[in-house]
């Protein structure tokens, strides 16, 4: 933060300035009077960093810290006689209030963290005005790496991760002549299986190296399109460190028993990871180093400077009390003021019965429930779900009935669709499209589904899921988690389910016998669902 005189002006010398108490004052008022606004992106980003995916978190400020010391300390002598415009951070930071105080009423964490990206990004161009204050993009824009990604996001990533490193594994298992079979993320090496489960995706090192990398691609002294190439190897690198941990796991499995893999994976999952991966990007700064004409230093080939900085702290004692910086701490204390004293919208009671109640006799149907394992449940992180199988004597197969309510879509915790999770368990999607049923009857009438038929083997299954979100059935997950922020300012209500329906398609069946019997039980099981999933 540089400082600037009440005609604002910047101030003229780095780190030197004569001490004023009123500049300092306003500038912690600025920023205390922020906090009741970011609240809830702090206990968000707390609960995140207690994850071993986003673990790295809390050292991201710290990194973004240091990028900002380092360019203030490397920059040259401020002009005294340059225009500062400071209106571009004051707009700014008023845009990452509004947002912030936005993603309160929706009780939307993730929209509250963003908003505090744009509002450290505020801070710093009201700092420095413009011109000076836009060079220094690159800590704000690093904070990015502390937030953790939306469910949907994540979710998506994760199931892409798994699958291409459980590939990678096994190409290197068969590499060394032992027999493997993959069928989606379970390795089969015949006495034992290995299930590459979200641990093994390789977010928990992809972040943090994304983070390493983009540091990296900043302090690496040498050409542009190298310090690209080092920020774009993070994907492939982490991937790659993974997919050879796995490998290295059903090789020991192989030979030592399920035993010996355990100790390794443990051991092997986290600072072993994280530290090769390091590694091999400094060795990988170092060989593109090596191809300029006229390499540096092994020392020197990324600039990492920790002289002057205690000089650049001193810098906000000689804060002065300029134009910009009151106008924006009395914008900063009145929105804050107004968000804490005015009345907060309360969410709606939502009343229903528990699928514990879900009848097990409807009709000609007869259902029993299945237990789902503790894994599951823990990434499905749903308030109450039902997974029951129904059986008709009339008809020639089962029908699988699975559903799963949250009573807060807004918390971390939400609906991700089939569609990513279906490859997991070995089962390929051959179809998927949208398909318009009735249900005479009932309040569903004609609604649209997924219908989608997934293969493993010979064995082929229908499947009709959808999204049911407050008295809406949505086939599209992105246009349900939109549904729920303007549902949660309108009405209060953040629940909301999914709802799936699956049958075999049996040996003689065509997909249309399986599509009937589908929408017979829909039939029989749909009129009861209100009680359990509110409109």
């Amino acid at each position: 933060m540089t400082t600037a005189h009440p005609t604002d002006q910047p101030y003229t010398v780095q780190g030197h300035g004569t001490k004023n108490l009123t500049g300092l004052l306003l500038f912690v008022l600025l920023i205390l009077g922020a906090i009741p606004v970011y609240w809830l992106g702090f206990k968000s980003l707390g609960a995140a960093w207690a994850t071993p995916e986003y673990s790295h978190g809390p050292i991201i400020p710290l990194i973004s810290l240091y990028l900002f010391l380092r360019e203030l300390h490397n920059a040259p002598p401020i002009d005294p006689s340059a225009e500062v415009n400071r209106r571009p951070g004051i707009a700014l930071l008023a845009v990452g209030l509004l947002l912030g105080v936005f993603g309160n009423m929706a009780q939307i964490a993730d929209v509250v963290t963003y908003a505090l990206i744009l509002f450290v990004g505020g801070l710093v161009l009201l700092g420095f005005g413009w011109r000076v204050g836009k060079t220094h993009w690159a800590p704000v824009l690093h904070l990015i790496f502390m937030l953790p990604l939306p469910q949907f996001l994540y979710w998506q990533l994760t199931i892409f991760l798994q699958l291409v490193s459980s590939e990678m594994g096994v190409w290197l298992i068969h590499l060394v002549g032992i027999p493997v079979f993959l069928e989606g993320n379970v390795i089969d090496l015949g006495v034992y299986k290995l299930q590459v489960a979200e641990a093994c995706s390789g977010l928990r090192y992809l972040f943090p190296i994304l983070s390493f990398s983009y540091l990296f691609s900043i302090l690496y002294r040498g050409p542009l399109w190298h310090k690209a190439v080092l920020l774009l190897m993070a994907a492939p690198l982490t991937v790659f460190m993974n997919s050879f941990r796995i490998g290295i796991i059903g090789i020991l499995v192989n030979k030592y028993g399920i035993g010996q893999a355990e100790g390794f994976l443990h051991f092997f999952e986290g600072w072993v990871i994280f530290g090769a991966c390091v590694g091999l990007l400094f060795l990988l700064a170092v060989a593109m180093q090596r191809l300029t004409p006229n390499p540096l230093p092994l020392r020197d080939t990324i600039d990492l400077d920790f002289d002057g900085f205690g000089a650049q702290f001193q810098r906000l004692r000689s804060i002065a009390p300029s134009r910009g910086l009151i106008i924006a701490a009395g914008i900063t204390l009145a929105v804050s003021a107004v968000f804490v004293l005015s009345p907060k919208a309360e969410r709606a009671e939502v009343s229903r019965d528990s699928f514990a109640l879900l009848p097990m006799h409807v009709e000609e149907w007869t259902g029993f429930t299945i237990a789902i394992e503790a894994a599951t449940l823990e990434v499905l992180d749903a308030t109450d779900y039902v997974n029951a199988v129904y059986q008709s004597p009339s008809e020639a197969n089962y029908v699988n009935f699975f559903s799963a309510w949250y009573a807060d879509q807004t918390v971390g915790t939400g609906i991700h669709s089939p569609e990513v999770c279906l490859p997991v368990g070995g089962w390929e999607v051959y179809s998927l499209d949208q398909s318009s049923i009735t249900i005479p009857g009932t309040i569903y009438g004609t609604f649209d589904v997924n219908r989608a038929v997934i293969q493993k083997g010979l064995s082929r299954q229908l499947v009709y899921y959808w999204f049911e979100q407050r008295g809406r059935r949505m086939t599209n997950d992105f246009r349900a988690k939109f549904t729920v922020v303007y549902d949660s300012l309108t009405i209060g209500r953040t629940d909301g389910a999914i709802v799936r329906f699956v049958t075999p398609i049996g040996e003689g069946e065509s997909e249309a016998d399986a599509d009937a019997r589908l929408q017979r039980m829909m039939a029989a099981i749909l009129p009861k669902l209100p009680a359990f999933i509110p409109e």
